[in-house]
């Protein structure tokens, strides 16, 4: 029974990191491409790892390893996307010619990389304010 379980976290975590690594070349742009690659890449990651403390379940320190690193991969993992996504927007990355909308449009101002710093910022009392759709 364990081995089926093994083989099922171990196949469904492979298959998540091939979706990633497809989602790379398949996607238009870089926040796309981002989006996919850090959710699958996190999924799948957690899966195979989940699937190494299934099978080292009688030694209690592989486990324990595998469950915090589970648990930092699936913290840091967003996170990380997070701050790499807004610094490429920031330096001005190219989007996709299909984006239907851009919530960050006059949020940051050319020359400060400080949220507030945009166009309508000095009326709204230092935080910018998106227009009304």
């Amino acid at each position: 029974m364990t081995d089926i379980i093994i083989g099922i976290l171990c196949t469904l975590g492979a298959l998540t990191i091939l979706i990633a690594a497809v989602g790379i070349l398949r996607m238009p742009d870089f926040y796309l491409r981002l989006s996919v690659t850090v959710k699958a890449a996190t999924l799948g990651g957690g899966l195979l790892l989940s699937a190494a403390a299934v099978y080292f379940t009688d030694e209690v320190s592989v486990t324990t390893k595998a469950l915090a690193i589970i648990f930092f991969l699936i913290l840091t993992g967003p996170v990380a996307a997070h701050l790499i996504g807004r610094t490429a927007y920031v330096i001005g990355t190219e989007q996709w010619k299909g984006t239907i909308r851009d919530d960050l449009t006059g949020m940051y101002h050319k020359d400060s990389t400080e949220p507030g710093s945009g166009e309508n910022a000095e009326e709204n009392g230092g935080h910018e304010v998106p227009p009304a759709s």
